[in-house]
């Protein structure tokens, strides 16, 4: 089952230090730091994300010259940082110098082929970003091109072919991964059940083989306006001891911009509001996050805040990521990677932004993922899930 794996990062506080890593990447709010080294052998980019104490980077790497059966990359870091896990690469440290080699499903890479590969880590002293990249010995900026090495050998049980496709990686111990592939009905079944948390009025649920992120399946919602037609599908999985931050990532398409009014379209059980649920949908045009115990939004609907967010396009797959702390009342929104300004509380409360949302102090403990449409007003919409990933990690898009 080809899906992604979530570990997110907790609230992004950038410090002074790691100000000073924003070298290549720029965001609205933020400038995550970056580092490239290019050579007729490797192009290598990195990206970082980082808070206070800790810190993710994504890493791409793209190889020219001739194919590859296996790759390992070394780099070295400045100050102390540590990495203490990965997705798609197997990364070890000794002192500040880091290797990353290839899985067993993404060791090839034909002239021109690249590979991405993420890692989480510690941090407590500044340090540039690295930019001494080498693959199979040959640094990025070299002149020469990087030699084929034998991949690490791996040892599956005689019976058990070894895996062709990513999921098993993106999905590690995610609570929820999900591609939609192994429904055979119409109906959402297995892993998933329809729901209408309060109400059940015309909205429906399907399993869509027409229309897919990936592979040849996704859940499609066909919402109704109205109070009364609450329509979702509800993982089975228990979110109650994802994290302590909990972390999604899925892909979304929709038919119809989000209204003026008031609209859910991801809405999670949360026990520290006695089962009332967190959500996330839209109001004035924009994505906005909603508490049902208060009716708080991020950002405050004020034109300010509504400016900081971002509208939810229409006709086209879009990767919605959010990050929510479970130890304090802290959130993080990003839209095909790009950081959402109105969609981050990270403690201190800010005008036109968190300052309703941090109003209540008591920290979310979502229980469970449901996907769907809800309508306070007007607003039909079509909407279409695939690729879901819910865990103690982030997984990127």
């Amino acid at each position: 089952m080809p899906i992604l794996r979530t570990r997110l990062l907790r609230t992004q506080l950038w410090t002074a230090a790691g100000a000073a890593l924003a070298l290549a990447l720029s965001l609205l709010a933020v400038a995550p730091a970056s580092g490239s080294a290019v050579a007729s052998g490797c192009r290598v980019h990195y990206t970082v994300n980082e808070w206070a104490g800790g810190f993710t980077a994504q890493v791409g790497v793209t190889h020219t010259g001739s194919a590859l059966s296996g790759w390992r990359l070394t780099w070295t870091y400045e100050g102390d940082r540590h990495v203490t896990s990965a997705w798609n690469a197997s990364v070890t440290q000794a002192g500040h110098s880091v290797t990353a080699v290839n899985t067993a499903w993404n060791g090839a890479l034909a002239d021109g082929g690249s590979v991405e590969f993420g890692l989480q880590g510690t941090w407590q002293a500044a340090g540039s970003a690295p930019t001494d990249f080498a693959l199979n010995g040959v640094p990025c900026g070299g002149d020469g091109t990087t030699p084929p090495i034998t991949p690490p050998p791996t040892t599956p049980p005689p019976t058990t072919p070894p895996p062709t496709t990513p999921p098993s990686a993106e999905c590690g111990d995610a609570a929820v991964c999900e591609d939609f592939e192994d429904q055979v009905g119409p109906a959402p079944a297995g892993n998933w059940r329809v729901t209408a948390p309060d109400c059940q009025g015309t909205g429906t649920a399907t399993v869509d083989t027409a229309v897919a992120h990936s592979g040849s399946r996704s859940l499609r919602l066909d919402g109704r306006a109205g109070y009364c037609n609450h329509a979702f599908v509800a993982a089975t999985a228990d979110l109650s001891s994802v994290g302590p931050v909990l972390h999604v990532r899925m892909w979304v398409r929709h038919t119809t911009a989000l209204p003026a009014a008031h609209v859910t379209f991801v809405s999670m059980p949360d026990s520290s509001q006695s089962g009332r649920a967190l959500r996330i949908g839209g109001q004035n045009g924009a994505l906005q996050w909603n508490r049902e115990s208060d009716d708080a939004t991020l950002p405050a609907q004020s034109p300010v805040g509504v400016g900081l967010s971002r509208p939810l396009p229409t006709g086209s797959w879009q990767c919605l990521r959010f990050a929510v702390d479970t130890s304090a009342p802290g959130l993080d929104t990003w839209l095909n990677e790009e950081r959402v300004p109105g969609l981050h509380a990270d403690g201190v409360p800010t005008q036109d932004i968190d300052q309703q949302w941090l109003a209540r102090t008591t920290p979310p403990r979502p229980t469970a993922l449901r996907l769907g449409w809800e309508s306070y007003g007007t607003g039909d919409d079509t909407l279409w899930f695939d690729d879901v990933v819910v865990g103690s990690t982030p997984v990127g898009c």
